[in-house]
């Protein structure tokens, strides 16, 4: 009786660990997204890790903003004072929003980024193009040239804030490379990620306070629906036209594994839910339970040993040392799998080879993401003197064997000139 209790119990033992081993290899479904368009990346390599119509023309709204952020970072001191020219805040459409800066009114560039960036103030973005390029249309001249310098093929901008224009278009997968061009950018990090700003008074307000439109970084405990807060999200802009509809680009962060999401052309779902926060928290959770980082060989370390020909005997066997780690965003199925490499090592790689010196690569091609690193020597490979003595004696046999053969031609040819004329001479 007590075998049969102890073998129910291995069992229940067994099962439960097989259950628990299933479980955390487990993927979990690709979520369902309403939105028309959609993509998730993973920030450092740009795997694709979720696609719906990611390369189909789309309108932006206010993500838009995102550009000129980042084109108002690079080309402008932040603590600059700027004048607001009536020019910038008179043709703005009813619906749009607007911080109602004033003709006049004197700000930072600071100000005006946070302004933008945070409560997606249309006029202030307008102000910081007629500050940057004295004009709408000009500004749109430099988004265009720094879209075509990130290679964004199906993107094209003629206003810096989203308005409406039919020519004024995107795609998912360009607007995810440009937040990845964007998240290098420290400063911009910063302001995309602001839960609220404080902007001081001006000649024509008082301080004025504004919250975030990106409900992913406002902090709610409640367990309901409507919570949109993602403990992950770091940063992000929203965007929405009755064209557009609602439009989300953020990034999350979770044990520096850095998610960009895309989510454009999605309405409200039933319950008066947002879809646009909902689903980008579906694609979130998908990628961080299906993806992780793996460190697959790490820097130093040895990638393969050769023999270089003609080095000395203590120097000719050579390491190849990796100049980094190598890093890759794999399938959670795939933490145990060995992926095999590509070495490539410099054609005629003959000594004498300085320590450090970069002599090949190692590559990693998984899931269509090639990862690489350089190789280097681990050590000086002198050149052989045996190896140099045999060649200049070589050499030097060669060179006299052509003198010899010169000298023993011109000798023939002397006493055949000589024979010809005795001929001559006897025949005469």
């Amino acid at each position: 009786m007590k075998f049969k209790k102890s073998i129910i119990k291995l069992i229940i033992i067994l099962a439960i660990f097989i259950t628990q081993t299933i479980t955390c290899y487990a993927n979990t479904e690709i979520p369902n997204i309403s939105a028309g368009s959609a993509i998730l990346i993973d920030s450092n390599s740009e795997k694709v890790l979720y696609s719906k119509n990611s390369d189909q023309k789309m309108y932006p709204a206010s993500t838009t903003k995102i550009l000129t952020a980042i084109l108002a970072i690079e080309h402008c001191n932040l603590e600059d004072t700027v004048t607001v020219p009536v020019e910038a805040i008179m043709n703005i459409p009813s619906g749009y929003t607007v911080v109602s800066l004033q003709p006049g009114e004197k700000l930072s560039v600071s100000s005006l980024l946070q302004l933008m960036m945070v409560h997606s103030a249309n006029d202030a973005a307008n102000v910081l193009a007629f500050h940057i390029s004295g004009s709408i249309e000009s500004f749109a001249t430099l988004m265009n040239t720094k879209i075509a310098e990130l290679g964004l093929k199906n993107t094209h901008f003629t206003n810096p804030s989203g308005q409406h224009d039919n020519n004024h278009y995107t795609t998912a997968y360009d607007l995810a490379i440009l937040m990845k061009y964007c998240m290098k950018n420290t400063t911009f990090r910063n302001y995309a990620g602001l839960k609220s700003c404080i902007i001081p008074a001006t000649n024509k307000y008082e301080q004025r306070v504004f919250s975030t439109t990106n409900e992913l970084l406002i902090y709610d405990n409640r367990e309901i629906e409507s919570n949109y807060y993602y403990k992950y999200a770091i940063a992000g802009k929203t965007g929405f036209t009755s064209e557009a509809k609602n439009c989300l680009v953020a990034v999350s962060n979770k044990d520096n594994f850095e998610l960009i999401s895309v989510i454009l052309a999605v309405g409200v779902l039933p319950n008066n839910i947002s879809g646009r926060f909902t689903e980008t928290k579906l694609l979130f959770d998908y990628g961080y339970n299906n993806y992780t980082i793996r460190k697959i060989r790490d820097q130093n370390a040895i990638a393969t040993n050769v023999d270089i020909s003609n080095a000395t005997k203590e120097t000719k066997s050579l390491d190849l040392l990796l100049t980094d780690d190598i890093i890759a965003i794999i399938n959670q199925s795939d933490l145990e799998t060995e992926f095999t490499p590509e070495i490539k090592i410099d054609e005629n790689l003959f000594a004498p080879i300085a320590q450090n010196q970069i002599v090949g690569t190692i590559s990693y091609e998984i899931e269509g993401i090639i990862y690489t690193s350089k190789l280097f020597a681990s050590h000086s490979v002198v050149k052989s003197d045996l190896i140099t003595l045999i060649i200049q004696i070589i050499t030097i046999i060669l060179i006299l064997f052509l003198l010899y053969k010169l000298l023993f031609d011109t000798n023939n040819k002397n006493k055949n000139y000589l024979n010809k004329r005795r001929r001559r001479k006897r025949t005469n």
